[in-house]
């Protein structure tokens, strides 16, 4: 039994498989849509999401296949004092795959140690999110035909940022990868992101602290918001919130076939006029993430699908 805890759990032919399969399934929704039929994904959110669960919840229901579970911890036996371990078992005897998104980093692991289903990690603290970084490279994938040979500008809240963490180590292992890392000093990417990931793969990487003195040579922007919700104090967080806005009038400076993505929700990091710009495939990234789930539980459950 295999599980989905951290985006390396997936050899780099394993990720490329599973992202051709998403593409199958992209251009063929129908042909797939009795694959899970009579299966069950239990959903475990401990703390509030909408597009990871919705898009879990979608992908799993586009397959033929049921869901339950619930939206956060005040809702589950948790606020009785349960413990992870005593969930993922109970819930193991009601569904056939679990998607778990926890407050605390390591819980979706420590679950997989104790399940009789597939565990996948939809998010925890500020550590992984590996369903996301699979939707990444999907969209980087169908946008630039290949996963090597790009320079991407990672924007935002890169000390708490899971989605940017995920994607970093993930895309480390493709060649010819560049990093430009954009965000105020308060908000780098922790020392051990930089030391175990990007030094240690000899990847190379800058790191600046505005758009405006790197928006020339991007081929992807990933823009992240500032976390609120990761701040000790409401000071550090609004004298911060507003330090990395990417407008219609900064995107003039780019490349005309830029990409500029977004794990979503946005609060005011990406204003409304880039919308209609056709550089920004953040939506279509949203939509890429069901396809990438279909396949990830189609894998997981081993279901093949001729």
């Amino acid at each position: 039994m295999k599980h989905l805890i951290d985006p390396l759990d997936f050899s780099v032919e394993e990720t490329q498989e599973l992202l051709d399969l998403a593409d199958r399934i992209a251009a063929d929704r129908e042909h797939f849509s009795q694959a899970c039929r009579g299966r069950i994904l239990a959903t475990l959110f401990y703390e509030p999401s909408t597009r990871t669960r919705l898009s879990f919840e979608s992908a799993m229901l586009r397959l033929g296949g049921s869901v339950l579970g619930f939206a956060s911890a005040d809702n589950s036996s948790v606020a009785k004092g349960e413990s992870v371990a005593d969930t993922i078992r109970a819930v193991s005897c009601y569904a056939d795959i679990c998607a778990m998104r926890h407050p605390k980093e390591g819980a979706p692991l420590v679950a997989s140690h104790y399940s009789g289903i597939p565990v996948i990690n939809a998010g925890d603290g500020g550590h992984q999110h590996p369903t996301q970084t699979l939707t990444d490279l999907m969209t980087i994938r169908r946008k630039r035909g290949s996963l090597g040979g790009i320079t991407i500008g990672l924007c935002g809240d890169l000390k708490f940022g899971r989605t940017v963490h995920s994607l970093m180590k993930s895309l480390v292992r493709f060649p010819e990868i560049r990093f430009v890392l954009i965000s105020p000093e308060e908000l780098r990417v922790p020392d051990y992101i930089r030391q175990d990931v990007l030094q240690k793969h000899h990847a190379p990487y800058r790191e600046v602290e505005t758009l405006e003195q790197v928006m020339p040579e991007l081929d992807i922007l990933y823009m992240t918001r500032i976390q609120k919700e990761r701040f000790f104090n409401e000071e550090d967080y609004v004298r911060l919130k507003d330090s990395c806005i990417l407008t219609a009038e900064k995107l003039k400076a780019a490349k005309a076939d830029l990409s500029v993505l977004h794990p979503l929700p946005r609060v005011n990091e990406i204003t409304a006029d880039v919308d209609e710009d056709p550089r920004a495939a953040y939506f279509e990234q949203a939509q890429n993430g069901v396809y990438v789930r279909m396949a990830l539980i189609l894998k997981l459950l081993e279901v093949e699908v001729c």
